[in-house]
């Protein structure tokens, strides 16, 4: 079983990216299923685009 997070980095001061991670059940990364294009100014930006994402994919793997 897997699971998928959202997680939040800033790999530069001031930079923020949001990825989603496929996880397995123990929680350890398994890959990157998507990521930002684009850097944002804040971390709450970045989490809430991250955030409309995750909701796009859980959209798309129940419409299956």
């Amino acid at each position: 079983m897997t699971h998928t997070k959202l997680i939040v980095r800033e790999p530069v001061a001031g930079s923020y990216f949001w990825a989603l991670i496929e996880s397995d059940a123990k929680g350890e990364s398994v890959r990157d299923v998507e990521t930002s294009e684009k850097d944002f100014d804040s971390y709450e930006a970045a989490l809430a685009a991250g955030t409309r994402a995750l909701k796009r994919l859980v959209e798309r793997e129940h419409a299956h």
